[in-house]
């Protein structure tokens, strides 16, 4: 059974900086392309980030380049998202996917696997 568990999630004042983590368990991890996604209230899934399995090749949403980093360890089967400079409008549930692929891809439905996510509010 594949399960991702992500935390890290909390209120934070705006410009404030979070780090997220999701950890895997039940899969190859290092196959695996691992990817982030967000969804605000009232609003669809967007793409934040998604780091290839070999962790060289990065895609980031126009929003979050220069705040959002994402990374991995293979040791630990986790995934990160490092946020700084939080806004208001980052508020959001943040979810970690998994991709069997080389790559991430910013369309939600091409991956296999998905964690419950972990609530971020960033007060104003």
């Amino acid at each position: 059974q594949v399960l991702l568990l992500e935390s890290g999630g909390g209120l934070v004042q705006a410009g404030g900086s979070l780090r997220l983590s999701c950890a895997a368990s039940g899969l190859t991890f290092s196959t695996y392309a691992m990817g982030w996604f967000r969804q605000a209230p009232g609003k669809e899934r967007e793409f934040v980030a998604s780091v290839a399995r070999d962790g060289l090749l990065r895609l980031y949403a126009d929003y979050g380049n220069g705040r959002f980093t994402i990374s991995r360890d293979d040791a630990e089967n986790t995934v990160y998202l490092e946020m700084v400079s939080l806004k208001p409008e980052d508020t959001a549930v943040y979810s970690c996917a998994a991709r069997n692929s080389y790559s991430g891809s910013t369309d939600g439905g091409e991956y296999d696997y998905w964690g419950q996510g972990t609530l971020v509010t960033v007060s104003s």
